[in-house]
């Protein structure tokens, strides 16, 4: 398979980050990433994910991907705070009560609006009053800077809303996570349910 490398440039604060190589674009958190057109099933769990048949113990295809990816499918290498980051948002979905699929969405979500880094606010570049994970504003009823830019509370908030959407688990992963965050950029969230389902498969039975 034919990969090519996307990649952003502009500045951030790097306090916030630290991180390299990453830039905000009309409010959304843009970085390398690996494109590829159609269904991923490149190396790792994505390959068993895609191929149905997970490791054991891992959540099934069925259960990540029921309606299967759309589109070109983005794709980042993760550091240490984002795979932490991974880890809460799939904690929380479990204390919620929701499942593997919510995860998905989830986390796929993140990994648009910040690249699964849980942004403080980012002066001139930033979005309106949006931060955190889920870039969710306080101005919008989400919460205090200090509540959502903690992960389980950000991840509890989108859940929330996304149990409220009517039918999500039959919608397309970008079209039930554009219901909860009515983003200027809606088709944008599909990019990375390919890489979500995998982060999931691999985190969900952690601890």
């Amino acid at each position: 398979m034919a990969f090519r490398m996307v990649s952003g440039s502009g500045l951030l604060r790097r306090g916030a980050l630290g991180l390299a190589g990453l830039a905000v674009a009309g409010g959304v958190v843009a970085g390398p990433a690996v494109v590829q057109s159609g269904v991923v099933a490149d190396a790792g769990v994505s390959a068993a994910v895609a191929a149905g048949k997970p490791d054991k113990g891992q959540p099934s295809r069925e259960k990540l991907v029921p309606h299967g990816v759309q589109g070109a499918q983005s794709r980042i290498a993760l550091g240490e705070e984002q795979t932490r980051n991974v880890r809460e948002i799939v904690s929380a979905t479990k204390r919620a009560g929701m499942d593997e699929r919510a995860a998905v969405v989830a986390v796929a979500t993140a990994l648009q609006e910040s690249k699964l880094v849980n942004l403080g606010h980012l002066g001139e570049r930033n979005d309106h009053d949006s931060q955190g994970l889920f870039q969710q504003r306080p101005s919008s009823g989400w919460g205090s800077v200090e509540q959502i830019t903690d992960p389980q509370y950000a991840t509890t908030a989108f859940l929330r809303a996304l149990r409220k959407v009517d039918g999500w688990r039959d919608m397309p992963l970008t079209e039930a996570a554009q219901r909860v965050q009515v983003s200027a950029y809606p088709f944008h969230y599909a990019q990375w349910e390919q890489q979500a389902a995998d982060l999931v498969a691999e985190h969900w039975n952690d601890g």
